[in-house]
């Protein structure tokens, strides 16, 4: 019976772990499988519709929309990766100092965390965008200097919760340092949650990345990217929609892949999956 409750988990893992993996093999592999160059005009063949030659059809420009599809997996995976990588590097320090620290530290970070999360983290990533300009590593930066306060502040309640257990008091008496205590017993009992919460909010950072390209703020043309891509379709949506179901379904089928992850690490870590 325990192993049929744990099923459910491990599915949604082998599930979206293939879904992710055919993603990113085909984000490293895509100047070998790809059919043509995502850059290459044509336009005695724009806006042509699926065939064998052009699976899924071409843009306005006559360029292949599978191909800019595969390179465009580059773009909005490695950058996805890359604001939550830097989002992590700064909210687990800080949550950590702020949880195991106390005191002055701790209300001064919680102070700072509250007037970021005070605002919209999408809108206020927004803004700082259009501050330091269009294009995906201003994103990186724009979503990263917002995103990490969030993040924080959960890891600074785990902090709070794991610094009180039993071991901890052991290792103090034994006569651990602080820093000991932090990577020996603090940081590994934390970082299960923090993958599964890292796992679930890539989709999350996927859809925010693409909806900032989508308005113009992320990648720039002829840059192929998935957002960008359902920008240059909008004025084509009526006439020729396969512009941008093609890029709208791989959004959502990479959405998927990493939140059925995210979900079946979450219920196998809590042994209900």
């Amino acid at each position: 019976m325990k192993r049929g409750r744990k099923f459910p988990g491990n599915a949604a893992i082998w599930s979206g772990g293939l879904i992710v993996a055919a993603f990113i093999a085909v984000g490293i592999f895509a100047p070998y499988v790809a059919p043509w160059d995502p850059l290459k005009v044509n336009l005695e063949v724009k806006l042509a519709g699926p065939s064998p030659e052009y699976p899924f059809g071409t843009d306005q420009m006559g360029r292949d929309i599978l191909s800019r599809l595969m390179y465009g997996t580059r773009s909005s995976l490695f950058y996805s990766a890359a604001v939550l990588g830097a989002t992590l590097a700064v909210s687990i320090p800080v949550g950590i100092a702020a949880g195991y620290i106390g005191g002055k530290v701790d209300h001064i970070i919680m102070r700072l965390i509250d007037i970021l999360l005070a605002f919209p983290s999408l809108i206020l990533s927004l803004a700082i965008t259009g501050m330091l300009g269009p294009g995906l590593l201003n994103l990186l930066l724009a979503f990263a200097s917002v995103w990490w306060a969030g993040y924080a502040r959960l890891i600074r309640g785990m902090v709070l919760q794991i610094k009180e257990e039993d071991y901890i008091t052991a290792a103090r008496a034994g006569g651990a340092t602080h820093l000991q205590i932090v990577l020996r017993h603090v940081l590994p009992h934390a970082l299960s949650p923090i993958i599964v919460l890292a796992s679930v909010e890539i989709g999350t950072i996927i859809l925010s990345v693409s909806g900032l390209s989508f308005l113009g703020l992320g990648a720039q043309p002829p840059t192929p990217e998935w957002g960008a891509m359902l920008n240059d379709s909008r004025p084509y949506m009526q006439t020729d929609p396969q512009l941008m179901l093609f890029p709208g379904l791989t959004v959502m089928i990479v959405v998927l892949g990493f939140n059925l992850v995210g979900e079946g690490l979450r219920r196998t870590l809590r042994g209900t999956g």
